[in-house]
Order: structure tokens, then C-alpha cells, then sequence
């Protein structure tokens, strides 16, 4: 199934781009999204213990199941003030 990520922040700026298409197998968890994403960007992966994740504009856990034509939004910690 094909998925669409969302980089934002951080992450956008370690990946060198604002988004990109993902094909993860039928089933997947935000897990699995993640560690495709960091295995295609592996200068993701130390912001990966931080990383909120948001499937369809709501946040999601780690197990929460990918539905096929998802947007994924990566949202690192924000910091400044």
C-alpha cells in the first residue's frame, strides 16, 4: 500500500525534503512506517525517540494500524520560545 510522509521541522530539514512517497506492506503499524522512513533516511533516525506521529491529521501510538492512502506527518519536538 502507498502512503504519503510529511517532514516538518527537524526532520524536514535532515531529510533535505518536505515529503515523500512510501509503499509499506498491507497491515502495516506506524512502527513499520517509521522504521522504513529511517532505513530510506537514516539521518532520521536519532529524532526517532522524539517524533510524534500523526496518521490523517490525528496523533497516533506506535501500533496504530497505517490505512492505505495515508498521510503520515512527522512532528519533531519544538524548542525556543
Amino acid at each position: 500500500m502507498n502512503v504519503k510522509v510529511l517532514f516538518f521541522a527537524q526532520a524536514r530539514e535532515r531529510a533535505g525534503r518536505g515529503d515523500i512517497a512510501l509503499a509499506l506492506a498491507p497491515g502495516a503499524r506506524v512502527r513499520d512506517a517509521l522504521e522504513a522512513i529511517v532505513r530510506e533516511h537514516p539521518e532520521l533516525a536519532s529524532l526517532r525517540p522524539h517524533l510524534a506521529v500523526a496518521v490523517n491529521g490525528a496523533l497516533a501510538r506506535d501500533d496504530d494500524a497505517v490505512p492505505e492512502g495515508a498521510e503520515l506527518a512527522l512532528l519533531p519536538p519544538v524548542s525556543g520560545g
